[in-house]
This record gives structure tokens, C-alpha cells and sequence, in this order.
């Protein structure tokens, strides 16, 4: 039987600041996220700038209200079974720095798992 056939995978992405990196990393695959086949910890990541305006009721973890800020991040793409999905939602808000962080999620074809 395939894999294709036991489960749906899902693709994660997040953008998270260079020095929490690591450890949202780490939570995130602690979580179940980033196996594929008989490999674990698996990702892609780029560096790039992010950019964001802090507005009034926000709390943010860096820059100052009203004043744009750009801040060196990185961009993590890794895959996730669904039966550990919520889990590693849930560890990518707990160990992210940012108060609102930015993450995508969606359903891949089941032909990318042959």
C-alpha cells in the first residue's frame, strides 16, 4: 500500500526571524511535522526580509507602533501528515517570538506522495 493511500499530507509554511529560527524549528518537528518517508527534520528555508507596521493594540516583539520595520527572516517549508497537523500548528504559535506569526497551510495531491 502506498502512502498515498494511508494518509493526507499537508505543506507548512511559516516565516519566523533568523535567531528564533532553530527553536521554532525544533518545536515544529518535535511536534510530528518535517518526516518524509524514512527521514525526519526535513525542510527547505530561505532568507529573505520580511516587512510590518505595528498598529495600535498590538504587541509587538519588534519595532515600535505605527513605524514600519524589516526585519532579516527566514521562510520554512516542510511537509506534515495530517494526524500531527494541529500539534504542529499549535507548536509553531507557542515557540514563535511574534505575537501574530505567519503561517500557511494546505493539502497536497496525493500524486506528490508516489
Amino acid at each position: 500500500m502506498s502512502l498515498a493511500s494511508q494518509t493526507t499530507l499537508y505543506k507548512m509554511c511559516f516565516f519566523v526571524p533568523e535567531e528564533n529560527l532553530e527553536n521554532v524549528k525544533a518545536a515544529v518537528f518535535s511536534a510530528g511535522a518535517g518526516h518524509i518517508g524514512d527521514y525526519d527534520n526535513c525542510c527547505w528555508q530561505t532568507k529573505g526580509v520580511g516587512q510590518f507596521r505595528p498598529l495600535a493594540g498590538s504587541d509587538p516583539h519588534i519595532g515600535s507602533h505605527g513605524e514600519v520595520e524589516q526585519v532579516v527572516e527566514y521562510k520554512v517549508e516542510l511537509v506534515c501528515e495530517e494526524h500531527a497537523l494541529e500539534a504542529a500548528i499549535t507548536a509553531l504559535k507557542t515557540a514563535h517570538p511574534y505575537e501574530t506569526p505567519a503561517y500557511e497551510v494546505w493539502a497536497l495531491d496525493s500524486r506528490s506522495l508516489m
